[in-house]
């Protein structure tokens, strides 16, 4: 039984993002999951879910087994996978013009997020934490679309609207990658705030 009930969050949602990818790898006949690499997709969807939480792992955790673990961050790291699986089972890519935009926008607003809160707690001054994780976005953006090109929409039925539609993504994403080091900025300032305010005292 896992200590710490914050552990079921990015567990629950790597679950759901498998059940949902098997199904659409392996059973016959979805419409809405051909042309779209779900095998491709079975394999690394978790794969980079996990990517998260192992360099941490590797970086953090093994060299500092007090270091708190951050599952909440991990689990925020891991969403867009299952937000994406899931919009692909609902079939909402297609009926919704909208949804592709929102789901890259609050996709990387999650993810930036995460991967914010991991990464910058040692970052100052508060405005460089903003740089930093907008420009992750940008840079996780340009790597995702160059994923999409090499594994489906070169050779599937979404190459004439590939050009603008791989411009909007890059926007949304790298849109939410501001958000997201907004978010994080304000809440390191937040949890640092106690913790000066005690300094103060016992320098008093």
């Amino acid at each position: 039984m896992l200590r710490d009930r914050r552990a079921w969050f990015p567990i629950a949602v790597l679950a759901l993002t498998v059940a949902q990818l098997a199904v659409a790898a392996f059973v016959p006949g979805i419409e809405r999951f051909e042309d779209k690499a779900f095998g491709a997709r079975l394999v690394f969807y978790p794969l980079m879910q996990l990517v998260v939480p192992v360099l941490w792992w590797v970086t953090v955790g093994r060299r500092r087994p007090d270091e708190e673990v951050p599952y909440i961050a991990f689990g925020l790291v891991m969403l867009p996978f299952l937000i994406d699986t899931t919009g692909n089972t609902l079939d909402l890519f297609d009926p919704i013009v909208w949804w592709d935009d929102a789901n890259h926008f609050f996709n990387w607003v999650l993810l930036c997020w995460g991967v914010g809160l991991i990464t910058c707690r040692h970052v100052a001054p508060r405005w460089a934490v903003v740089a930093v994780v907008a420009g992750l976005g940008a840079v996780l953006a340009i790597a995702w679309e160059l994923g999409e090109w090499l594994t489906f929409i070169r050779q599937g039925k979404e190459i004439e609207t590939a050009y603008e539609d791989t411009l909007g993504d890059l926007a949304m994403g790298t849109l939410g990658g501001v958000v997201a080091g907004l978010i994080v900025a304000v809440m390191l300032a937040r949890h640092a705030q106690p913790a000066d305010a005690s300094r103060v005292a016992s320098d008093q």
